[in-house]
């Protein structure tokens, strides 16, 4: 059996944050740019409070049946809701999107790479 590679994003929005929390994001905001963005198992954070209070986390994670990604994409959304709570950050409106690499479509060049070979 096969190992498959799962990407899960995990978005919300920020809510009802304080001066103090807001000040806090917004200086750490240079670690958390979407330019910098990345899916990590450990996950990665990524907002511009400057344009809106939304937030997304980037989780990679893995399994070997199909279902499993089911899984990964409940065990994203608790580590984030853990982040979030560990740091008094309400949020509201969370949800996943999980992608099972394996299935995914072939790109222009992955295409030419597996028609050459």
């Amino acid at each position: 059996m096969t190992t498959r590679t799962f990407r899960i994003m995990v978005r919300g929005v920020f809510d009802d944050l304080s001066a103090e929390q807001h000040a806090e994001l917004l200086a750490r905001a240079p670690e958390h740019d979407v330019l910098r963005a990345a899916f990590t198992p450990e996950g990665h954070l990524s907002y511009d409070l400057g344009a809106r209070a939304a937030f997304t986390f980037r989780f990679l994670d893995s399994g070997e049946a199909e279902e499993d990604i089911l899984a990964a994409a409940e065990r994203a959304e608790q580590a984030a809701r853990a982040w979030l709570a560990e740091r008094g950050y309400d949020h509201k409106n969370l949800r996943s999107q999980a992608e099972d690499l394996s299935q995914a479509p072939l790109g222009k060049r992955q295409r030419r790479a597996a028609n050459a070979g």
